[in-house]
């Protein structure tokens, strides 16, 4: 038996996760420049109060979900109380110092969130909810807390409901217009009766998103981003005359994202996302000009149906002054304060993780010529002991510039790393995310093989020592990879993965299912699971898989476990207590070392289910 070259020791591994780290930034709308930072700690995600241009705040005496949101008079922390991790549950107000818990839907049957948010005058909590009736607005009043009444509701999708600043007005993200194709409209209420005040769309040439209403009392105007081009572009539309101004840009390629407004100056915040490389741009509003203000790593990570639209983002102060939120592959979140000159006063300083890598950015020609974008890298020392193709979940996500302790940890053990946006990652436009439909899976493994022969090209990912991973949708891809591509990996690593999409469909929550229906009717069922291609797999395969996970139900993970194993595969299933986001330093470490030691065992030619 050869032996492995060494790797570093577990001290080495458990540094790169002692550190507590900022997750996101959730501003609180209104006067008051305050914000919610939640935080990944050892057991899990945590959060201070942090009140500009004071330092944050201690940690709140209770654990605080990534999506949690902070009321304006700093007094409530909302957030949902899922049991666990399960995704599925009610929303609950609980008091700053941990006294007081609140059920704000009582009698509501548990509901999955598909947007939560702060009116600008702080008196209503607008939440966007889904259960198995369908999706509902809610206006939920905070001063006191009072009875929920339902402004909007239908059985198809419809996302992050948003209130003016005056409460008249109330808009979400729909597709009742063209149920299962995720090309909303944006739909406007009465925000007192619920009555459809507007509607506006940019079909058939592309979807319009809610981004943000003006911040004055009786100001109607909404902040869109828009697609009509094929790429992402703000516009403002009012809604009462239905008067609109589109900024076109056709000086800048690619996407420009718009993440803020700052309507009292006249301001729109946007990012420019080329080839995958963030620019933090300023658009005036009346002239249209565009400067840029902030370049270099990421400056948002976006979504496109979740609990947010960004899972963080740059934004304004209630002053105009830009916060930009920035991180990189090897540096985690902190804040700045730009001013007009583009000079940066750090805010809110990055937490102190042991020193890293960057990864360098490769635009790719996939087999029909598409570029997908390859982040990679090379461990500084020495030759790589073997390759680490990461696939992010999503699919309506994206890797960006920023800090992944995982990635760190694999190059400190001597392993090259690559994470690949393939076709269904947003920021590379509409053509591009929507790549994935319809085909079962055939566009993202060839954008899989392409990324693979792009770092062969490097000299690596050499099949006896390359691994696949990734998670929820990347998880899928994980297992579809080692089956459709079987010559090019040695193993796959998946997380809270899908192997067998008919049955998980079935036991999903509601929020993912309907679309999830729409995206793998029956006849691509069999092209699109993993199952299906059993025979052909000759890779060690490992599965993580949470045991109340409701987005990546367990159900048909097991059936690839037993089926694979019969065949004589080598296959090992792991059942963690917990749902499909899972935060906590010391789970992230274990997850780490036993994905370190299976790639050992392959090192070692060994099986990892011995």
């Amino acid at each position: 038996m050869l032996e492995a070259p060494a790797v570093p020791s577990d001290e080495a591994l458990e540094a790169r996760f002692a550190v507590p780290y900022l997750l996101t930034v959730r501003p609180v709308p209104g006067a008051a420049d305050l914000a919610l930072l939640v935080e990944n700690h050892p057991e899990g995600s945590r959060a201070r109060i942090w009140r500009s241009p004071d330092a944050p705040g201690d940690l709140l005496p209770f654990p605080v979900g990534v999506g949690a949101i902070l009321t304006a008079d700093a007094r409530w922390v909302v957030d949902l109380d899922d049991g666990g991790g399960s995704e599925v549950g009610g929303l609950v107000a609980i008091a700053v110092d941990g006294s007081e818990r609140v059920a704000l839907t009582p009698g509501r049957a548990p509901y999955v969130l598909r947007g939560l948010e702060s009116s600008y005058d702080g008196l209503s909590i607008v939440a966007t909810v889904v259960d198995e009736d369908g999706f509902h607005v809610l206006v939920i009043p905070v001063a006191p807390w009072g009875e929920p009444r339902v402004v909007y509701s239908n059985p198809v999708e419809a996302w992050y409901g948003q209130i003016s600043p005056d409460g008249s007005l109330v808009s979400v993200d729909t597709t009742a217009h063209n149920p299962g194709i995720r090309r909303p409209l944006l739909t406007v209420v009465d925000g007192a009766t619920g009555e459809e005040v507007a509607t506006l769309d940019d079909l058939p040439a592309g979807p319009v998103r809610g981004v943000r209403f003006a911040a004055d009392a009786g100001d109607d105007r909404l902040l869109l981003n828009t697609e009509r081009s094929g790429f992402s572009r703000p516009a403002i539309w009012s809604v009462r005359t239905g008067e609109r101004r589109d900024y076109d840009l056709p000086e800048l390629a690619g996407e420009v994202i718009p993440v803020d407004w700052h309507s009292p100056s006249g301001r729109i915040l946007a990012v420019h996302v080329a080839d995958g490389i963030h620019r933090l741009l300023e658009i005036d509003e009346a002239a249209g000009a565009v400067r840029i203000v902030a370049e270099g790593g990421s400056v948002f990570d976006p979504d496109v149906a979740d609990l947010h639209p960004f899972q963080w983002s740059s934004y304004y102060a209630p002053s105009g002054a830009i916060r930009a939120v920035r991180s990189t592959w090897s540096e985690p979140l902190r804040v700045e304060e730009l001013d007009a000159d583009g000079r940066a006063l750090t805010l809110v300083e990055p937490a102190a993780v042991p020193a890293g890598q960057p990864l360098a950015s490769a635009m790719v020609p996939s087999a029909d010529g598409t570029r997908v974008q390859l982040w990679w890298a090379r461990p500084s020392q020495g030759e790589p002991l073997g390759t680490v193709l990461t696939i992010h979940g999503g699919p309506n996500l994206v890797t960006v510039d920023s800090y992944d302790p995982s990635a760190q940890a694999w190059l400190d053990a001597g392993f090259a790393v690559a994470s690949l946006n393939y076709r269904g990652s947003v920021t590379f436009g509409r053509a591009f995310r929507e790549g994935f439909w319809g085909v079962g899976g055939d566009r993202e493994i060839e954008d899989v093989a392409a990324a693979i022969g792009f770092l062969r090209s490097q000299g690596l990912a050499d099949p006896a020592t390359t691994f696949v991973t990734g998670a929820s949708y990347g998880g899928h891809m994980t297992l579809l990879s080692v089956g459709r591509l079987p010559d090019l990996f040695a193993g796959g690593l998946a997380h809270v993965a899908v192997a067998e999409w008919s049955a998980a469909i079935e036991a999903m929550n509601p929020a993912v299912r309907s679309v999830w229906s729409s995206w793998v009717p029956p006849e691509l069922v069999k092209p699109f699971s993993a199952i299906t291609y059993l025979d052909d797999v000759t890779a060690s395969v490992w599965i993580n898989q949470g045991d109340v996970d409701t987005r990546t139900p367990i159900i048909g993970v097991q059936r690839y476990v037993d089926e694979l194993s019969a065949r004589g595969g080598d296959v090992v299933l792991d059942v963690f207590e917990g749902g499909h986001e899972p935060t906590g330093l010391e789970a992230a470490a274990v997850d780490q070392r036993r994905m370190h030691e299976l790639a050992r065992r392959t090192l070692e030619r060994r099986r990892w289910d011995a």
